[in-house]
């Protein structure tokens, strides 16, 4: 098992011209902490633009949950913008900072240095008959999942050139190490430090007891297809949002994406303490 090519956690002073904020949509808070946000990164020389990922953006600042960041999250990564991430949601594993802290986070950016995690991002194609359709980035996880149809699904799944196993489930879940707190877990696949340059292979509700969930090395590049002759049909999910409709003809290729998403941190924080906190690991219950 291989570690991401870059280091994963590093602390650098960004040049900081232009910031990003990107609010949560219909939520008056994320948009009363823009203005309070803005108001001060103006008066440091900085030059704020709401709603949108320029590619001349220093850094992007996220106020709202993990959703509002995984939106742009693909955009940043390709343009190696860095994030931070305000929780104004739920759980918030990516958007650590809350929202009292928004504005020391903002002047670590102005003022010193910032902690910087390379966290691996997940490219997906979706081909027809050797056609490759535009590829989608993922950094929690590509899924594969049924329709209205109540019959299970079957998946021809390779790594490389090895055949893993065809799947018999209600869908398949390909995940990031990030990713693993997400879908992943709630399907029983394990967590993984998100320095781990791997890729989780997980079956939602299989057949059989047998198929568990696999880590795989992140160089390795999988395929999957839908078993031929039952005119099967399947929506492939991309970080929760519609990518496709995947039909027998298809064949759904994963690998690791080339950019990581640079996620600005806490560093008071790491990934064990953030576990403790959101899913409370350790807390007794009566």
């Amino acid at each position: 098992m291989s570690f991401l090519s870059e280091p994963f956690r590093t602390v650098e002073s960004l040049p900081l011209h232009h910031a990003g904020i990107i609010r949560k949509k219909n939520a008056p808070p994320a948009a009363a902490l823009a203005c309070t946000l803005s108001t001060r990164l103006e008066k440091a020389g900085i030059t704020v633009s709401l709603d949108r990922v320029d590619t001349d953006i220093d850094v992007l600042i996220v106020l709202g949950g993990d959703g509002t960041l995984l939106h742009v999250a693909d955009q940043a990564a390709r343009h190696s913008i860095p994030v931070l991430g305000i929780n104004m949601g739920n759980l918030g594993f990516l958007t650590e900072r809350t929202e009292q802290e928004a504005m020391a986070a903002v002047d670590e950016l102005i003022s010193g240095a910032v902690t910087i995690e390379n966290r691996m991002m997940l490219k997906g194609t979706l081909t027809l008959e050797g056609d490759q359709s535009t590829s989608r980035y993922a950094l929690n996880e590509v899924v594969i999942c049924k329709g209205t149809l109540d019959q299970m699904l079957e998946f021809s799944t390779r790594a490389d050139q090895e055949h893993i196993t065809t799947y018999k489930a209600d869908g398949l879940i390909f995940s990031t190490p990030t990713g693993s707190t997400a879908y992943n877990l709630s399907a029983g696949g394990p967590l993984v430090y998100p320095g781990l340059a791997s890729i989780l292979v997980t079956p939602i509700c299989p057949f059989m007891l047998s198929s568990r969930p696999i880590l795989l090395p992140a160089d390795r590049r999988l395929q999957t297809t839908l078993k031929t002759g039952h005119n099967q049909k399947a929506q492939v999910i991309i970080d929760g949002q519609s990518a496709w409709n995947m039909t027998e003809e298809n064949c759904l290729k994963i690998e690791m994406a080339t950019q990581p998403l640079r996620l600005i941190v806490s560093p008071e924080r790491d990934f064990f303490s953030i576990l403790r906190n959101k899913l409370h690991w350790g807390i007794q219950r009566c």
